[in-house]
């Protein structure tokens, strides 16, 4: 076995938004050094990585630069350029993790259903959509409403349309845009999530997670999730054969449905650190983000165990239009016993943007999810956005 010594490497990660910040805060404990590629200047992961490339995620020059400088090479946004990343490491001999084929896979939704349908992975049902026609033909086949997913470009939940009826299919399809495909509306009796890692040799799965989305957008991650045993086991067995399907080592967000008959079907899968996931920093022995930087160097992961019942509440920009962002009335949060605040240090609030998350984890044994819940909630209602 290889020795490892601390200081250690230094990773570069395409992306520097708040999960490229959250590694740089696990990574620095563990005497690994960062640096990030972004095009924002004074990105959010600016302030605590080593230093900041400012380029475009699929800026050819600049990800050459990243590799010149880094050990190894990862990713915290999807919108990192697969075939760019492939031919750099070549070129450079800078590893990257997860695989750049992974990337190609989760790039395009219906080659990422396809793939893992081929593989046994149970999928609500899918079809290619390339005209009106095709989403009223679904609809005859599924029911109503349906699902319109763009193939490209969204993540986060971001170009997915539902379709509540044939007479919604032309203006459905043109606010997507683009490439896309159509899913059946799947029936769930909630929302959850396994954030799973592949290390050199190891695997781990964290508890499952339950979340709960509004118009596509997570809003809160409750852990444990509020499921049967045998439903849990259900999810990670599934998500398990999910990374059988993913190249590379890493993090990978696995979003899936509990439907109501019990059974899992594979939502969505994000190949990086995921927002279902930052309960862990909190929550667990090992957060996703200190396993990201474990896992991409081949390192032991660490432990998934759970500390105590947690719930993350996202806080969202509570704004009617774009301005400087600044966040209000957070006494309440400081003097709760097992709350943490998180403010990912964007400059620039927007109308439901991500600006940062409050934990609350279980203060006593008495501490239920649901109590957890509902104190995340009033402190969530508690802060103000000043911009």
């Amino acid at each position: 076995m290889t020795t490892l010594r601390t200081p250690g490497p230094t990773i570069g990660v395409v992306g520097g938004g708040q999960l490229g910040r959250m590694l740089a805060e696990a990574a620095a404990p563990l005497g690994v050094e960062v640096v990030v590629l972004d095009p924002t200047p004074d990105c959010p992961a600016a302030l605590v990585a080593r230093d900041q490339i400012v380029a475009d995620f699929d800026d050819e020059a600049g990800i050459r630069d990243l590799a010149e400088r880094a050990d190894i090479l990862t990713f915290e946004i999807e919108l990192a350029d697969q075939n760019v990343m492939d031919r750099i490491s070549e070129e450079t001999g800078t590893p990257v993790h997860p695989k750049p084929s992974t990337l190609e896979t989760i790039h395009d939704k219906l080659v990422q259903k396809r793939e893992l349908e081929d593989a046994g992975v149970p999928v609500p049902p899918f079809r290619k959509v390339d005209d009106a026609d095709d989403i009223r033909a679904a609809i005859d086949d599924y029911g109503a409403p349906v699902m319109l997913k763009a193939r490209t470009g969204g993540y986060d939940g971001r170009g997915n349309v539902p379709v509540e009826s044939k007479a919604d299919a032309e203006d459905a399809l043109e606010s997507v845009a683009g490439p896309a495909m159509v899913e059946s509306f799947v029936d769930f009796e909630r929302e959850v999530s396994v954030i799973a890692v592949k290390g050199d040799d190891e695997v781990a799965t964290f508890p499952l997670g339950e979340n709960v989305h509004e118009d596509e957008i997570l809003r809160e991650t409750i852990v444990p999730a509020r499921s049967s045993e045998a439903v849990t086991e259900r999810a990670y067995d599934v998500a398990r054969d999910v990374l059988e399907v993913m190249d590379g080592r890493g993090v990978y967000g696995i979003e899936l449905f509990e439907a109501t008959d019990g059974e899992i079907l594979l939502n969505e899968i994000a190949p990086r650190p995921h927002n279902s996931g930052h309960w862990t920093i909190e929550g667990t022995q090992t957060s996703q983000f200190e396993q990201h930087i474990r896992a991409v160097l081949g390192w032991p992961l660490g432990s998934t165990a759970l500390r105590s019942p947690t719930v993350m509440t996202n806080l969202l920009g509570d704004v009617e239009e774009e301005g400087l962002a600044q966040l209000g009335d957070i006494d309440e949060i400081l003097e709760t016993p097992g709350a943490s605040l998180h403010w990912y240090g964007k400059h620039q609030a927007r109308p439901l943007r991500k600006m940062g998350h409050v934990t609350v984890t279980a203060d006593g044994d008495d501490d239920s999810v649901d109590d957890l819940l509902e104190t995340a909630r009033d402190l969530k209602a508690a802060v103000t956005f000043q911009s």
